[in-house]
């Protein structure tokens, strides 16, 4: 049995361009993590489906019971797949995974999807803090414009910034290209 695991995370469709909160290259990272899922899938490796929701009906986006909150069919899970729902940026806080990815004897995680920023950076540094190899493929997240006191932030330096922290300290980070071809 493979000991990686394919963390994806909150690939829902209020984050595509007709969503409530749409992210800046989603299309094009969700095509990416596709690939890595494939990957995965005729490799052998876990696929963990992590869904986000917000417990609040008026919350921005994720509310629960919309379309919005459902996984994009781009890489929608297939039969037995497990899917996680979570209701904090960190894919481990208050939910199962940690306790999955330890009964199945997971000692890599792979971590893709949305917001580089938050759920990304979250997941990846829990990974890492729990002992597990992480590996989080840069092309297959995405995230958006930021601002934060006054100072506007594009999405490409939002997303470099954070792939580079996580490079640094967490974990490695790769391009699919190079993931893809292991």
């Amino acid at each position: 049995m493979s000991k990686r695991a394919v963390v994806v995370v909150d690939l829902q469709n209020d984050y595509w361009p007709s969503g409530k909160w749409p992210l800046a290259g989603i299309q094009e990272a969700a095509a990416n993590a596709a690939k890595v899922i494939e990957k995965a899938r005729s490799d052998g490796d876990t696929v963990i489906h992590v869904r986000h929701e917000f417990p609040n009906p008026d919350a921005p986006f994720f509310v629960p019971g919309t379309e919005g909150v459902e996984i994009n069919r781009a890489v929608r899970p297939t039969e037995g797949e497990p899917v996680i729902v979570k209701n904090h940026p960190n894919s481990f806080q208050q939910t199962g995974l940690k306790r999955m990815l330890d009964e199945m004897g997971i000692e890599e995680v792979v971590v893709i999807g949305a917001m580089s920023h938050m759920c990304i950076a979250a997941t990846g540094r829990a990974a890492a803090d729990f002992g597990y190899n992480t590996v989080v493929v840069h092309d297959a997240c995405a995230t958006r414009d930021i601002e934060f006191n006054g100072v506007a932030v594009p999405a490409a330096h939002v997303h470099a910034a954070s792939m580079s922290a996580l490079a640094f300290a967490y974990g490695k980070v790769v391009g699919t290209s190079e993931y893809v071809s292991q």
